[in-house]
């Protein structure tokens, strides 16, 4: 165990010097590269702040309104009928849009139920392995520029319910 962790504090640090050495001797300016990578990404991130901004307004609204929860205690009735807690169905709706506010709710849930509760465990499980559905296709599409997004809800969703039955199972066993 001792190796793995030795091997995972110096992974990161390896991994940049072999990028920097294989750029160096494929003939390539690194530090300009790295400086024309980061200005793309800021600009990236600067076109992307009025969609993040917007996300997170919408869901601290939905929060701070109720909402969330009248809509937890409604599809709760059926969500526990499967196995689905009800106490998870904000976390699952605030998920597909924001995952730093997914984090948030979280955070609730282990202070409400405990971080080795089966709620807990499920909540953990379910941030890993869902996806922040409609923030990913608005962000990748607008990006891209793709208009019509075609099947992509529907296999997203479909592949949200199937990490989420995993990670009812998962907590379960």
């Amino acid at each position: 165990m001792n190796l793995i962790v030795y091997i995972s504090d110096f992974i990161v640090p390896f991994l940049i010097l072999a990028i920097v050495v294989y750029g160096i001797l494929k003939g390539i300016n690194v530090y300009d590269t790295f400086i024309t990578g980061a200005r793309s990404g800021f600009l990236t991130v600067i076109r992307l702040m009025p969609t993040l901004i917007g996300l997170m307004a919408a869901v601290g609204i939905l929060r701070a309104s109720g909402f969330l929860d009248f809509l937890a205690s409604v599809i709760g009735t059926f969500s526990s009928r499967i196995g689905f807690p009800g106490e998870l169905v904000p976390l699952t709706i605030v998920k597909m849009f924001s995952s730093s506010a997914a984090t948030g709710l979280l955070l609730d849930v282990y202070e409400n139920y405990g971080t080795d509760s089966r709620l807990g465990l499920i909540a953990s499980i379910s941030m890993c392995c869902t996806e922040t559905i409609f923030y990913t296709m608005s962000v990748y599409f607008m990006t891209a520029g793709i208009k019509k997004s075609r099947y992509t809800l529907a296999g997203a969703l479909i592949a949200t319910l199937a990490g989420l039955a995993a990670s009812v199972f998962l907590a379960s066993s």
